[in-house]
Parts: C-alpha cells; structure tokens; sequence
C-alpha cells in the first residue's frame, strides 16, 4: 500500500475506513456533513470547509473555494467522492447561478474524488502534470476518462478578467509535481491547496513527483513572485494569511536543514526521529498531524533518499 493511495482513500463514514482504490466510497457520514459549511471569505468568494485530517470520522477532504462571477461559479476542489450534491447545496445557499468550471490544486482523491459529479461539459483545469498523474488514478481510467480536465497549463495561466480574473501558477514540485496555487487578484487571496495544508509537517508523495527538498523551494518561489495576496485558502486548516504562509515555507525548510544535518552526520532515520522536535519559535505548529498524513518519520525518509542523491 503506498502513502498516495492512503491519502486518496481515506474516508470518514462513522470511523475511520480505507477504501479500496477505484471504488466509490459509501458516502459522507453525518458528522462530516455537518461540519462542512460555506463561509464567506470576501465579496463573492467563499470556502466549503473541508476537515484537518486530525479528525477523520469528520473528514471531507480539502477546502473547497467557490467564486462567483458574471459567467458563473468556478469551484477550487471537489472533495472526496460522494461529495457533489453537498457541494452544490452549499453553493445554492449564496448563488443560484451555475456551477461552469473547476481547477484542482493537485491529483489527490481528497481533491478530485467529485469532479465526476459536475460533469464533463463543465471547464475543468489543471497543471498539466496533475492531468497527468490523474490519468493514473482507477477514477478517471476507461469510460470515465472523458472526466479528466480539459484544459492545461505550464508555468502561469490566466482566466477571465477584472473582478472575476483567476491567475494559477505552477512553481515546481512539493506535495506533488503539479501542485497549483490559485490566486483571485481583486480579492488579494490565494488557494494553497495541500502546498499548505495545515500548521505541521506535510504530506509529500513522492509516487506523484512530490519533493520533501524542493517543497520549501518552491514556497519561497511563490513569496517572492505572488504579489498583492494577504488571504490564503489552505488544503485543509482554516483561513490563514500571507505571513502564515511565510512561517510555514521557514518551518519546513527548517526541517530539510535538520534532514541535512542528521544525514551528513551519519544518523539513521529512526534516530532523526527520535531528535526531531518543532522548534520554540514556530509557534502553533505540530510535528505530526494524523499518523496517516506525512509526519517526521516519512519526511525523513523522502528527504533522506533525495539528499542521498545529491
């Protein structure tokens, strides 16, 4: 079993459950459902709350943006699959315009498991190497292939204009190898997707390009290229703001010097492990989220075969 197929099936219906990849899970549990709310972020933009994986008999996936434009809404993540119809209630009880387009951040079933539910005749985008790792997944093989998105993109891509513009960028690898950073310019707020997912150690997937070293790269790539944004959507944790995001490209690139530093000095990742703890100054932050979603021990090992290739 490997760490993507974890993330992409886990599901909480009562108690935590694995659900074998390519079948439909048996849908939200009440608990989940009713903490998934629609929260106004700014004028016109909103969040369905998705869940910290810390709870799992409440999780729903990741945070998913709902922004209305003239044209219609455009959905950032569909959550786990199961979740259409509560995504398009929520949507219901702030617009009754329709649902014309979705961008997922990145591949994972907690991301993209209800795209099905939208249809193929809706505008749906990714980076293009996120069309390509999702090719992979049993969801989107075969007849179901026509859900894949059908628009891509490689470094910036720009959609509508005005009030209702959307700039996506790709910076390179981290929690996978095409993870999208979506920003609304007129509301000075990005989605992060799992790039940032909450306040600890985050789960990379190597098995779709993720990178434990670069990940701290490509946030301080975002830092210095993302200008006017003082509003982030994280995957998973509340609204967070740009400073936020800040501290969260230190606190990891913190612990790649740390990877660094236990490597060259001959440790093991077992002991690593045992020495790893949050320093004092990254303050709300925890190593390890859900045994389930990265912590010190995966990290080290991802960091510890990339550095090993250096």
């Amino acid at each position: 079993m490997t760490r993507a197929w974890v993330l992409g099936t886990l599901v909480g219906i009562g108690a935590l459950s694995l659900v074998v990849s390519g079948q439909v899970p048996a849908g939200p549990s009440a608990k989940a459902i009713a903490a998934t709310k629609i929260e106004k972020v700014k004028d016109n933009l909103y969040i369905i709350t998705g869940s910290g994986a810390a709870d799992m008999e409440a999780f729903s996936g990741g945070n998913t943006a709902v922004f209305i434009t003239d044209a219609g809404v455009t959905l950032v993540d569909t959550k786990l699959a199961g979740w259409g119809p509560t995504i398009l209630e929520r949507v219901k009880t702030v617009t009754n315009k329709p649902i014309t387009r979705v961008i997922n951040t990145h591949t994972h079933g907690d991301h993209t498991g209800s795209n099905e539910f939208f249809g193929a005749a809706v505008e749906s985008v990714v980076h293009e190497n996120t069309k390509t790792n999702m090719a992979r997944m049993d969801e989107f093989k075969g007849a179901k292939a026509k859900f894949l998105p059908n628009k891509t993109y490689k470094d910036r891509l720009t959609l509508g204009s005005g009030k209702d513009q959307i700039d996506l960028y790709y910076f390179g690898p981290g929690h996978t190898s095409g993870d999208t950073f979506v920003v609304f310019p007129a509301l000075r707020t990005m989605h992060t997707g799992d790039m940032f997912a909450w306040k600890a150690l985050p789960y990379i997937d190597p098995d779709n390009g993720g990178s434990v070293v670069q990940h701290p790269q490509t946030l301080t790539k975002v830092l210095d290229s993302v200008k006017n944004v003082d509003t982030v959507i994280n995957g998973h944790i509340p609204i967070s703001t740009w400073n936020d995001l800040r501290d969260f490209r230190d606190f990891n690139a913190d612990f790649v010097a740390f990877a660094e530093r236990s490597l060259k000095a001959g440790k093991s990742v077992d002991q690593a492990v045992k020495e790893y703890t949050v320093p004092a100054r990254f303050k709300g932050y925890i190593a390890n989220v859900n045994p389930q979603f990265g912590g010190p021990k995966p990290n080290l090992e991802i960091a510890y075969k990339e550095l090993g290739r250096r």
